[in-house]
């Protein structure tokens, strides 16, 4: 049965979460000095910590964390790092990436590895298991199986929505009904673009800030934002579809529809073809990437006219959302300035005068498990990005559960 939600149960959960965020924070606390932070009442804490304690989330601090003093020390508790633990599985177009955290917020692995765009889901599932199962060993930080609480999954789609609870609703995504039968805990899912957007602002290159936006330019465009220090979902999940934006009205025939979407010019298949049109010979990005280093012309004015188009769409939208950190991501970023340099150009250029010296634009940082950890941050839900998610308080219940 699952646990009541009414206003009591949320105090009571807010209350457990302000605790261990001051462990998190804070490292090994007696309780006296939990009572100064927290601000909660004696009973009130005493309560609260019995019940961490006997959920095996808190511990007692071993003798070497506990602070040496005079006679006998007060006891310490700390957070219990194989207590809880979350999965984040960013299932992107042509490869898999897994990341992994405890309730203390460390980083327990990630791994990641390439497959073809047409892997059938089962595969995919079977594949990010076995990725999984290479986080796990016998050392003290490894992951536990058994310890899991929930699994934050990204997937690529303009529009993600959550398992039907009703008939005439939407299937639940095929992800997550194979996930939550391998694993038996809550899947939740978002847009992997969007989750990447997530850990960029939060771990990754616009850590801290309350306006970003984030653009990724890999085997799609897309991206994210983050509004007033919120992720901005957007109605129905639609939200960060930058890839879909018209640059050029008479240009080609985009998957979704339109005509000269940026996805047109900006993806890693129309920039190759681009470069290939003028004699140039790379099949991936790391041949082009080669190309560019040594100087070849036709390579860096191919890289010239993209980042043109990118630049007037980054401006366009920073015109409408006023942004203070722009996180450009994705594997074409790696062709460094050839690329990079025409983008910030053109946005100087296009983006309102007295904007120009006040938007900061960064490469990210997070590399491909930014999805994977979004999905984390997606489980834990105690970023204030995520104050307005959807979902609200309860976002890491299960959703299938009777």
């Amino acid at each position: 049965m699952a646990p009541p939600r009414g206003p009591l149960s949320q105090l009571r959960r807010g209350h457990e979460e302000l605790v261990l965020g001051l462990l998190r924070k804070h490292g090994p606390l007696s309780r006296g000095e939990l009572g100064k932070r927290c601000g909660l009442s004696r009973t009130t804490l005493y309560d609260i910590l019995a019940e961490l304690v006997a959920s095996g989330a808190v511990v007692t601090a071993s003798a070497q964390e506990t602070p040496r003093g005079r006679g006998r020390p007060a006891e310490t508790l700390t957070l219990n790092p194989d207590a809880g633990q979350a999965i984040g599985i960013d299932f992107a177009r042509r490869g898999l990436h897994v990341a992994a955290v405890n309730l203390a917020h460390e980083i327990v692995g990630s791994a990641s590895e390439p497959h073809d765009a047409d892997l059938p889901w089962e595969q995919r599932v079977e594949l990010a298991e076995r990725l999984i199962g290479s986080l796990t060993g016998t050392g003290s930080g490894a992951l536990r199986l058994g310890a899991l609480d929930a699994i934050g999954v990204g997937v690529v789609g303009a529009q993600v929505e959550g398992p039907a609870t009703d008939p005439g609703e939407t299937p639940p995504h095929p992800v997550h009904v194979l996930l939550r039968e391998r694993f038996g805990v809550p899947v939740l899912l978002d847009n992997n673009t969007r989750l990447a957007a997530l850990g960029e602002a939060i771990w990754g290159a616009a850590a801290g800030g309350q306006d970003v936006l984030y653009l990724r330019l890999s085997h799609g465009v897309g991206g994210g934002l983050v509004v007033g220090g919120s992720l901005h979902r957007g109605a129905y999940g639609l939200s960060g579809e930058f890839g879909h934006i018209t640059v050029d009205p008479g240009g080609a025939r985009c998957d979704c529809g339109g005509t000269g979407c940026l996805e047109t010019v900006a993806s890693i298949r129309a920039v190759l073809d681009a470069y290939r049109a003028t004699g140039g010979r790379a099949a991936d990005v790391p041949e082009l990437v080669k190309a560019v280093r040594a100087g070849e012309r036709s390579a860096l004015d191919v890289l010239d006219r993209v980042g043109g188009r990118i630049g007037e769409v980054l401006a366009a939208v920073c015109n409408a959302i006023g942004p203070s950190v722009i996180v450009v991501g994705g594997e074409l970023v790696e062709t460094g300035q050839a690329l990079v340099e025409p983008i910030e150009r053109t946005l100087h250029d296009h983006v309102m005068p007295v904007s120009r010296h006040r938007v900061s634009l960064r490469r990210a940082t997070l590399g491909e498990v930014a999805g994977a950890l979004g999905g984390i941050a997606l489980v834990l839900h105690e970023s204030p990005l995520l104050s307005r998610y959807p979902a609200g308080p309860d976002l890491a219940e299960d959703p299938t559960s009777p």
